[in-house]
């Protein structure tokens, strides 16, 4: 970890390793734009089944560079995976590198009030869920208001009773790793029955072509709108498992249809302080 004084040193572009825990996985990686003015910042929350995956194989080809080159500043986080730690440990772990982050926002060259969390899959309910949950947040000395925006991307546990009885016999044990079998444990992590307001101020969902995805960004995005919180939900093609893995990989490349939809969301929420 950079002392703080060395974070304006960091070159535009580079990354480093930094702790924002005590716990070997409470890391994250930090990219910082060309542009000298304090920068908007987009936290990702990689993907895996609350399981696995890390910080560093979660970000792409593209994405880290499509993005600093837009301006915006970039970290990636890794957090405590299941079984050794839960899945609120794991939203606890997101809000905490939020706090980490707004605290060391000036010496990062960040802007504390454009920070937006982004999430792919196992990422996405995560993101869902520390925006729609205050709780998270308050116990890392934040509020909702600290997020401009929430970007899910194919998340499918929105609603995690309803995705356990319509999981096929595989996923299923994966949903009972994170989530068990309480209904009310289920409940008090279903972002999509934590939505009533207050909530972050606007959520992104984008999901492909899989009944699961769609059914689950619906949901959500119903309760949202419900609870008189901005939302947009959008279908990004591809289908499948093929597809739901592209969303992240792809994310970034000029090509990739979704890459322009969340450019043109994030312009038009951040275009104003």
């Amino acid at each position: 970890m950079l002392p703080a004084l060395l974070f304006a040193c960091l070159p535009a572009g580079a990354a480093a390793d930094h702790a924002y825990g005590a716990a070997p996985l409470q890391t994250l990686d930090f990219w910082r734009p060309a542009a000298s003015t304090p920068a908007p910042l987009i936290v990702f929350v990689h993907g895996g089944g609350w399981k696995r995956g890390d910080k560093t194989s979660a970000t792409g080809a593209d994405k880290v560079a499509h993005f600093t080159d837009a301006g915006y500043a970039f970290a990636s986080i890794n957090y405590r995976l299941v079984p050794g730690a839960s899945v609120e440990q794991q939203a606890a772990d997101v809000a905490s590198s939020l706090s980490w982050l707004k605290d060391h926002a000036a010496p990062m060259g960040i802007d504390p009030a454009r920070i937006v969390l982004m999430g792919h899959s196992a990422g996405a309910h995560l993101v869902a869920l520390v925006g729609t949950d205050p709780r998270y947040l308050a116990a890392a000395g934040l509020t909702l208001a600290d997020l401009r925006g929430v970007i899910a991307l194919d998340g499918a546990a929105y609603d995690v009773a309803r995705q356990v009885d319509a999981a096929g016999p595989l996923m299923r044990r994966t949903y009972a790793e994170a989530f068990g079998t309480d209904p009310l444990r289920q409940r008090a992590l279903s972002p999509t029955l934590q939505a009533a307001a207050p909530n972050a101020p606007a959520f992104l969902l984008l999901h492909v072509d899989r009944a699961d995805g769609k059914v689950q960004a619906e949901g959500l995005a119903g309760a949202l709108a419900q609870a008189g919180t901005q939302v947009d939900v959008k279908s990004v093609g591809g289908s499948g498992l093929r597809g739901h893995m592209d969303l992240n990989t792809s994310l970034g490349s000029a090509s990739y249809p979704a890459t322009a939809l969340v450019d043109d969301w994030l312009r038009k929420l951040l275009r104003s302080r």
